[in-house]
């Protein structure tokens, strides 16, 4: 059948963390102006950094976001990353918080990644004190889940993606491990008005006047940021704010870090200088998510428009105006007065949660249902353009047919429960055991006075809020002292509140649990909340389920490699120009092997090298703004690697080259790196 998209209609601040007059229903304005008052803590933090490569296949592979059958992997623009962040107090109670320029946090990937530490450190780092978040780039690599739904557009599981992401992770917290020190933590805020827009403004004013007041121009415009320091210097910073990682749009087919990896990027690089290493070197600044289900960063309100025309200039532009927020949040923090370390966690089967009437609209005990998609998520969102191809009728996918079809029957009770959702796939209900998952973690972390509240889905804004004040009233501390953290350690689409959820819009089409999901959500985080402030055990809960044994995967597989005819590997077949100077680009092509031969992870594809003392030295590579790398198939098996380099305002002058890194895979299986040199340019 054929389903019509919907409509989606369309600066300075002081450290308010303390402020204990910060009510949940003041103006932005009015609750960036609350004053905090501080004691100096008895005793200090230890903390650590850490950050590593995670960039999975750049070539043939399946890009994760848009669910575009068609968006696969010819190239990368920068290396996606993950940070790492480990505090722990006086008692050596710890929490570990990453931030991950992929678009999410499977639970296969949270499992494995806790595997991992436990073999390597035992019980130090468990599922309990590890959030691990994503900062939702619609342009990053997919096929890291084992939930079936959300490898349909990838073909399936993809092995070297899942192992990337997981061999990143468990990096990046090992070098943050590594670097643990006596060291300080700090809190400020900031707003920013300019780099998000409500997408979904028709469901966003269906709220209670009370929550619209507390967002008075449709968006949540708070930066709030952690400032980390040892010995006296600034080793790090997490800026949390909530806009989607859809600048690029599903035309794009580049893999990238959208506007949050750029602005990671961008303070980092300004930090460091212009060559930054992974580990614990360095500064090491994430620009994570929050309630970011309605908040859209195509300010216009049509893909990859806003504030331009061009989908990199705008990823450049909001990434840079979130770090103008976030420096100044960072420059207004004010140390924390508390220096306890704490985190609770529990389990929810989300698809049969009774829900106390204290967290219904109506007062009256309501309950969650299995998963099912309405037709509203299928028809697209503001960021994905019409129609999501995966559930369409007739549409032709291995992978569906291997697990048996999406033929299974909507029962009356479930489209009941589901009501007013118009039912296109009961996903819940898919063999083997559905196809989403239902038993899904919720967190909370205590660090010093600030308490994040990880969500494994993608909230509202309001629905954000809601969870903030339901934990702050637990706990008796201020509002503007819990953070909402989206998308960690487990994805199951959007959370809307009851009120957004009659829209149907996008969002309430995409919340899998039916109307009461977030009421549920509520009530879980409630009793986290309760147990923390009692210092008191939490039941985990049920175990969520481990699908691994089953993982179809049809992507195909990477040929022999041979040199286009005439050629051999690494041969420059465009050549740069001879001179070349800021604001123009360079560009050269290099006969290569296919890039999943290597992922060159924590390592690069290519250098932009410059001539200094009479020895050539790495100016720029893949994991800079500046440069692209492009591959194409020529014929069957031979490929191409086009390398630009958009050379950057204040590039010294003198003599520069391009050097490209390849892996060309041998008939009997074996691969083999060369190298390619470009002829020299004056800049």
């Amino acid at each position: 059948m054929t389903i019509s998209r919907r409509s989606v209609l369309a600066g300075a601040a002081a450290a308010p963390v303390l402020a204990a007059a910060a009510g949940s229903t003041a103006s932005a304005q009015t609750r960036s102006a609350s004053t905090p008052v501080h004691r100096a803590p008895a005793r200090g933090f230890r903390v650590g950094v850490g950050r590593s490569d995670m960039t999975g296949p750049v070539a043939e592979n399946g890009m994760m976001g848009y669910s575009q059958f068609d968006q696969r992997a010819e190239g990368l623009h920068q290396r996606t990353r993950v940070r790492a962040y480990v505090f722990a107090d006086a008692d050596d109670n710890r929490v570990v918080y990453t931030c991950a320029d992929t678009c999410m946090v499977f639970q296969s990937v949270h499992d494995a990644v806790l595997a991992r530490l436990a073999e390597r450190y035992g019980t130090l780092y468990t599922e309990k004190n590890v959030m691990l978040t994503a900062v939702h780039s619609h342009a990053a690599c997919g096929g890291a889940s084992h939930d079936y739904a959300y490898s349909l557009a990838t073909l399936g599981f993809q092995p070297l993606v899942f192992h990337a992401e997981v061999d990143g992770v468990v990096e990046a917290i090992v070098a943050a491990h590594d670097n643990l020190a006596a060291g300080t933590v700090s809190y400020g805020r900031s707003e920013l008005t300019n780099a998000s827009v409500n997408r979904s403004r028709v469901a966003f004013d269906r709220n209670p006047q009370r929550d619209k007041d507390y967002y008075p121009l449709g968006i949540d415009t708070a930066m709030r940021v952690l400032k980390i320091g040892q010995d006296g210097e600034n080793v790090g910073a997490i800026g949390w704010f909530p806009t989607h990682g859809a600048s690029l749009t599903n035309e794009n087919h580049l893999i990238s870090g959208d506007n949050k990896g750029a602005a990671a990027y961008f303070w980092e690089h300004d930090v460091a200088g212009v060559r930054y290493l992974d580990g614990a070197a360095g500064f090491v600044a994430c620009f994570p998510q929050t309630n970011t289900g309605d908040m859209s960063p195509n300010l216009d309100l049509k893909p990859g428009h806003g504030p331009t025309a061009d989908e990199f200039e705008n990823t450049r532009i909001i990434g840079e105006r979130q770090v103008a927020a976030a420096r100044q949040a960072f420059a207004n923090a004010q140390p924390l007065s508390s220096t306890t370390v704490d985190s609770r966690i529990m389990y929810l089967d989300m698809a049969n949660q009774v829900v106390d009437g204290k967290y219904t609209p109506d007062g009256q005990t309501r309950r969650t249902a299995p998963a099912c998609i309405g037709a509203a998520m299928a028809a697209g969102s503001t960021e994905d353009g019409p129609a999501i191809e995966i559930f369409s009728e007739g549409t032709r996918n291995p992978m569906i047919d291997a697990l048996g079809g999406i033929d299974t029957p909507t029962p009356q009770w479930l489209a009941d429960a589901q009501a007013p959702k118009l039912v296109l796939v009961p996903v819940g209900l898919l063999p083997p055991d559905g196809w989403v998952p239902h038993v899904l973690k919720i967190q909370i972390v205590r660090i010093g006075d600030v308490y994040v509240v990880g969500g494994p889905a993608e909230f509202t804004i309001v629905s954000g809020l809601r969870i903030r004040r339901t934990v702050a009233e637990e706990l008796g501390v201020p509002l503007e002292n819990v953070i909402f953290q989206g998308y960690a350690n487990a994805y199951s689409s959007y959370c809307t509140t009851p009120e957004e959820y009659e829209a149907q819009e996008y969002e309430g089409g995409s919340t899998l649990f039916g109307r009461n999901t977030l009421p549920a959500y509520q009530q879980g985080y409630a009793r986290l909340a309760a147990a923390m402030r009692d210092r008191a055990d939490v039941p985990r809960g049920p175990a969520p389920r481990d699908l691994s044994g089953f993982q179809p995967g049809f992507a195909p597989d990477v040929p022999a490699d041979t040199p286009v005819p005439g050629r051999q590997f690494g041969d420059v077949l465009v050549q740069p120009a001879a001179r070349a100077g800021a604001g123009t680009q360079v560009v050269a092509e290099f006969v290569t092997g296919h890039p999943k031969n290597n992922l060159h992870r924590s390592g690069t594809f290519l250098e932009v090298q410059r001539l200094a003392d009479g020895r050539w030295v790495r100016y720029a590579d893949d994991g800079d703004w500046s440069t692209k790398f492009h591959w194409r198939r020529e014929g069957s098996s031979a490929s191409v690697a086009r390398i630009t380099w958009d050379v950057p305002e204040g590039t010294p002058a003198g003599r520069y080259r391009i050097q490209h890194f390849g892996d060309r895979k041998n008939p009997d299986g074996s691969v083999a790196p060369f190298t390619g040199t470009s002829g020299e340019f004056e800049i």
